[in-house]
């Protein structure tokens, strides 16, 4: 037993001397969070997020830079006394339950305020996998560049379609005109590859078309229906008694359906100002948004429902079902992994190790760990703001009120007026329960230009860069890919009907483990952005992020067994590296 002690201390040492060899990277951000200045000379921390902290109901800016200061302070420090410290709320409210609002949304439920999520998380330390701090991403796009022209124009697009089935994404013309309007950018059509660093020019995409419009960029992505097999299809049960294409997936003797609750269709939110203002003030309204009941629930059929799933889901519950799935469906493990033979004559089954038990179970650790790091990337490094105050600087630039905020002028060109105007005119229909908005005198612009978003409450209370959902989705897929048989072929091709009653069968090129697997990150990542409160590079960024944490956690895992085994994982850039 002296010696089953020591040799146990050997291995966390081992592991522990593993984890300390990958060196710890220079964080970088793109510099901007105290390049945009007031008249005073102050930091307006425009290109930052700031929801939560006070702004100003006319500018839409924070009150003041010191409350900002307060909000670093807190994120360094990790001491609970510097959070409490720090103003949350309209201005001059703090620490009222009730503070006054300016919205009817937030008015009429008499809401409180939002906190902010898990600041310190990223410092915090681990016993297994990376440190949340040895991985890093690189600077996000700034608010002058062509690369986030690109990324509104996209979510502005996608804001409008929110409706649109995806079995229909081929055959309408509104569709046609996003791809036509995204590949006249100059990132899309002619960008500046000498001006360009390694990480830009590794998200660059397109020319799009219908097969690969408003999806991920990984192997796979392209190939059959927009949404990934294992957000739709299910397993036989207990009994077989259902089919894969019913959608019911045995979890244990019970069942998860993969239909979705529905939202109500065309129904947005925060497109007045007054909204706009109160949620960046930390105005609680989450749930109060509205639901359909015919039907109240059904298969992921339009960018809705997908943006509904990514607003409850339990970050990692996407891939624990795509892991009962791939279990039922007898795909097998990689070949590098032990147990595989027939039991007269391996004589031993995998399941502690090896076995269900323990890949469902490292799906959830390896989630953990992608929380903590992409925490410290969101707070301690990049704070970066989210699309929808992008979209308030729009309002006011495009509505002629530009003081402060001149750097907007390229991105508002950019964006172009026939897309504002379509903006004006889909929050035009949205509020006419409200007073119109004000016409003012530059271009003839009405209205409110603001983001249309999914969730009345708009993003959760963190930064934008990187995505949690994306990193915890390049996490856990990659660990997926590492335990199955990648190359595996799916025996199905389902997409929902235009109703979302039911699946129908798809003709398409065979699928893969692998590329279905890497939808399903996609479609979990890109769904955010679908919602309004991400943009590409958050998710693409992200996902690889995640993936840094599943492998180095896979190394650290694979010095604890005594068997004599290997894992090939096919890359989301591409290749594979054998653990």
């Amino acid at each position: 037993m002296n010696y089953r002690r020591l040799e146990a201390f050997r291995v966390r040492q081992d592991a522990a001397t593993l984890a300390s060899q990958q060196p710890h990277p220079n964080h970088i951000s793109n510099s901007e969070e105290y390049r945009y200045r007031n008249p005073c000379n102050q930091p307006t921390h425009l290109a930052n997020f700031t929801k939560g902290l006070p702004h100003d109901v006319k500018t839409g800016l924070i009150v003041s830079p010191l409350h900002y200061q307060q909000f670093i302070r807190g994120i360094d420090s990790g001491d609970i006394r510097d959070f409490q410290q720090t103003p949350l709320g309209p201005n001059s409210q703090d620490g009222t339950a009730k503070p006054t609002w300016q919205s009817q949304i937030a008015c009429e439920n008499q809401v409180s305020v939002r906190a902010w999520e898990s600041q310190g998380a990223g410092l915090t330390f681990d016993l297994q996998g990376p440190d949340a701090q040895a991985v890093t991403m690189p600077p996000a796009p700034t608010l002058d560049s062509q690369e986030l022209v690109t990324e509104m124009m996209e979510v502005y697009s996608m804001a409008l379609l929110r409706d649109v089935p995806f079995s229909q994404f081929n055959s309408l013309s509104d569709v046609a005109e996003a791809i036509a309007r995204l590949n006249h950018t100059p990132w899309i059509n002619s960008p500046n590859l000498r001006l360009l660093s390694e990480a830009e020019t590794s998200r660059l995409r397109g020319p799009f078309n219908h097969q690969n419009i408003f999806r991920g960029i990984t192997p796979g992505d392209e190939i059959g229906p927009y949404i990934s097999q294992f957000l739709l299809v299910g397993t036989s049960g207990l009994g077989k008694i259902h089919d894969d294409k019913d959608g019911m997936i045995q979890y244990g003797s019970i069942q998860i359906n993969q239909r979705v609750r529905v939202a109500e269709p065309y129904k947005d939110y925060m497109t007045t100002w007054e909204a706009w203002v109160d949620v960046q003030n930390g105005a609680n309204v989450g749930g109060l948004e509205s639901y359909s009941d015919c039907p109240a629930y059904r298969f992921i059929t339009t960018p809705r429902d997908l943006a509904t799933y990514v607003h409850y889901d339990a970050l990692y519950q996407a891939y624990l079902n795509a892991c009962f799935i791939l279990l039922g469906l007898g795909i097998d493990f990689d070949p590098g992994i032990p147990f595989q033979q027939a039991d007269y004559s391996d004589k031993q089954q995998g399941f502690a190790q090896f076995g269900p038990p323990h890949i469902l179970t490292l799906l959830t650790e390896v989630a953990t760990r992608a929380l903590k790091a992409v925490r410290f990337q969101k707070f301690n490094v990049h704070r970066r703001l989210r699309p929808e105050a992008v979209g308030g600087w729009v309002h006011r630039y495009a509505s002629g009120q530009r003081q402060e905020i001149e750097v907007m002028e390229t991105l508002v060109n950019g964006l172009g007026k026939d897309l504002l105007k379509e903006i004006a005119l889909h929050n035009h229909k949205q509020n006419q329960r409200f007073e119109d908005r004000k016409t003012d005198d530059n271009g003839g612009y009405q209205h409110s230009f603001l983001l249309p978003m999914a969730f009345a409450e708009g993003s959760p209370m963190h930064p934008a860069y990187g995505a949690g959902h994306g990193t915890v989705a390049g996490a856990c897929v990659t660990l997926l890919k590492a335990f199955f048989d990648h190359g595996a072929r799916l025996p199905f091709c389902y997409q929902a009907n235009a109703s979302g009653e039911q699946l129908e069968k798809v003709n398409c090129q065979p699928l893969t483990v692998e590329g279905e697997l890497n939808k399903l990150c996609s479609n979990i990542a890109i769904g955010r952005n679908w919602a309004g409160v991400h943009y590409f590079t958050d998710y693409i960024e992200s996902i690889r992020l995640g993936e840094q944490i599943a492998l180095g956690m896979l190394e650290e895992q694979k010095l604890t067994y005594g068997e004599n085994f290997s894992m090939t994982v096919p890359l989301f850039d591409g290749g594979s590296v054998r653990i």
